[in-house]
């Protein structure tokens, strides 16, 4: 598994939708990860998703045969719109430090995009679900450890790169930087302050900063 994918490669559960007629359902699933963002997953109903679709109950019922079946399923769309966004553009970057730090940026990016208006859905999501046991629960603890893993998978490859100086633990810094982004996005949402992202880019690069070795800063094109 490459430090930029969210899913390891024997993952079926979350393999990209086929051609096979599932391009109604995709587009019925962006607009249900839009509203669970703002409401909930446990607000997310066949019945409301109806409504907002104008839908019949019985065609999305063809689609998902439970409020849960709907709800993994909605956890799958916005884990395939975040590789989309966010891991696409990632690959072609140099390993380290440089690739760490475009992880951050393409995640400020991405949230501060407004993708939804609720804002990070596995930030909604995992607040709502991390005290709530099942396969709702479980699937999100996945695919959110999965990006935190890549984070710190890279934070790990810029120390053996001689990125970062020999007393940065990789772990932590990978939690500072998860937590600037997180905050980031509470704050917008919460005081629908948008100096937030300009901050959060400004608390990445002076920790990076920090940690850099002299070579490493200048993979950033510090000084």
């Amino acid at each position: 598994m490459t430090s930029t994918q969210l899913r390891p490669e024997n993952d079926r559960q979350s393999q990209p939708y086929d051609s096979r007629g599932q391009k109604t359902r995709r587009q019925i699933l962006d607009v249900a990860v839009d509203v669970a963002s703002v409401e909930g997953l446990e607000g997310l109903t066949i019945g409301r998703l109806a409504r907002e679709l104008q839908m019949s109950k019985s065609g999305l019922f063809a689609h998902f045969g439970s409020k849960q079946d709907l709800q993994l399923a909605t956890v799958e769309g916005a884990r395939l719109i975040f590789e989309e966004n966010v891991l696409a553009s990632l690959e072609a970057t140099e390993p380290g430090l440089p690739r760490l730090a475009a992880m951050l940026e393409a995640w400020i990016a991405y949230v501060e995009g407004s993708h939804f208006r609720g804002g990070c859905f596995f930030a909604a999501a995992g607040a709502e679900f991390d005290g709530r046991p099942g396969p709702v629960r479980d699937r999100l603890t996945v695919l959110i450890r999965y990006w935190w893993d890549a984070l710190q998978r890279e934070a790990e490859a810029a120390s053996s790169h001689s990125h970062l100086k020999k007393e940065t633990d990789p772990p932590q810094l990978a939690f500072e930087l998860h937590a600037f982004v997180q905050e980031a996005n509470l704050t917008y949402q919460l005081f629908d302050d948008a100096a937030a992202f300009p901050r959060a880019r400004e608390a990445v690069a002076q920790r990076l900063q920090r940690a850099a070795t002299p070579s490493g800063r200048r993979l950033l094109g510090q000084q």
